[in-house]
């Protein structure tokens, strides 16, 4: 038998990963191996799913991931970590109902999640003008569908599926096993029939009696304005449906928003850097800089320092459901030119033989403290 994995390596997360970060990795490495939805090798995919559920359960229990970290594999020995390569999915699904329960994923359960099918993620990129205004975009993408030739139900035209012997037609079946505190009830998704209740005895050709197949999707998908990166917007009754070809699931896009070549993103505010010529710091002027809505003029005051800061107000991006939007900062950044033409040094030079008689207040109060430091050395 082959060495077990690290778990941080199954999960593909840092060792100082936190408990939010390793649930998001093992939700979205599950979503991917999901039985459902692996288009590989199926017994591989269902070797990295329980791989997947072994490192979680462990890395998500403080008290386990301690004695991981300290002694590895052997320190978990008697640490009551389950044998996920004996379970059923259904097991799997039951344990980590707080992941699994809201993206229904579990298949074979009774209630309301029982005719609700598997939720699906992707990624959106949009401008940063486009969180100002919003926008639509076109997604295109693939997901299990109903088999147009069984009608979903798996079984070839003409024929129907069965109820499932082995649980009546119920889904689940209940094992019972001896415990510390008297026998233990522990109900699971039929075997045979993967918690659907109904055999197929002579399969569709089309979909080889699963009952799905893979069809492309095309959706417009509408951003609102004001959304934040990493933010999702759902689109219901987008995902795939269930295995009874009821209720689907949801589409999760997750928005990504592309770096500005200018504009920088801080919250409601955007800000940005603006050079300016020491003349222009000086005499103050007029300049253009990048806003959202394109190219506006702003006026530089005389006498603006390196640093400084400029507010154009209700430039920024709007707060998600009310509209108000935030400021634009603007950053003087004052050049100074590494080259200059003989008429330009012989007029800086004159200049400079002014600075004696006009020192600017900061300059003073530093040559002031610089003798009266070196005059206390001496």
């Amino acid at each position: 038998m082959p060495d077990k994995r690290d778990y941080y390596e199954v999960l593909g997360v840092a060792r100082d990963a936190d408990g939010n970060a390793i649930k998001r990795a093992y939700r979205k490495l599950a979503l991917k191996y999901h039985p459902d939805k692996y288009d590989g090798d199926k017994a591989e995919g269902e070797r990295k799913f329980k791989e997947l559920a072994e490192a979680y359960e462990v890395l998500s229990d403080p008290a386990k991931r301690q004695r991981y970290d300290r002694f590895g594999h052997e320190g978990l020995r008697g640490a009551g970590v389950h044998d996920f390569s004996s379970m059923g999915f259904g097991d799997i699904f039951s344990m980590f109902e707080d992941i699994f329960g809201g993206f229904g994923m579990r298949p074979g359960g009774r209630g309301r999640r029982r005719s609700r099918g598997l939720d699906l993620e992707t990624e959106i990129e949009i401008a940063l003008e486009d969180v100002l205004t919003g926008c639509e975009q076109t997604l295109e993408f693939e997901r299990m569908d109903l088999c147009e030739t069984c009608g979903g139900n798996g079984a070839k035209p003409g024929t129907s599926p069965t109820r499932c012997e082995t649980c009546g037609g119920y889904g689940q079946v209940q094992q019972q096993s001896p415990g510390i505190f008297g026998m233990t009830v522990r109900v699971s998704a039929c075997p045979r029939c993967g918690g659907r209740g109904q055999v197929v005895t002579d399969p569709c050709g089309e979909c080889d009696g699963t009952g799905r197949t893979r069809r492309k999707r095309q959706l417009t998908v509408r951003i609102p304005p004001g959304i934040r990166e990493g933010q999702i917007v759902r689109c219901r009754g987008e995902g795939e449906p269930a295995a009874g070809g009821t209720e689907r699931g949801d589409l999760h896009c997750y928005v990504r928003i592309r770096p500005h070549p200018f504009l920088t993103r801080r919250g409601q505010d955007v800000v940005c850097r603006v050079p300016v010529t020491f003349s222009q710091a000086a005499l103050g002027g007029t300049v253009e800089v990048p806003t959202l809505s394109g190219r506006e003029e702003m006026d530089i005051p005389a006498g603006t320092q390196n640093g400084d800061v400029i507010t154009l107000k209700r430039r920024g991006l709007p707060a998600a459901g009310s509209g108000r939007r935030g400021d634009q900062c603007v950053q003087v950044r004052v050049e100074v030119p590494r080259k200059l033409t003989s008429e330009q040094r012989r007029l800086l030079g004159e200049y400079a033989k002014t600075e004696n008689a006009d020192v600017a207040p900061e300059r003073t109060g530093f040559l002031d403290k610089l003798k009266e430091y070196f005059g206390a050395k001496s």
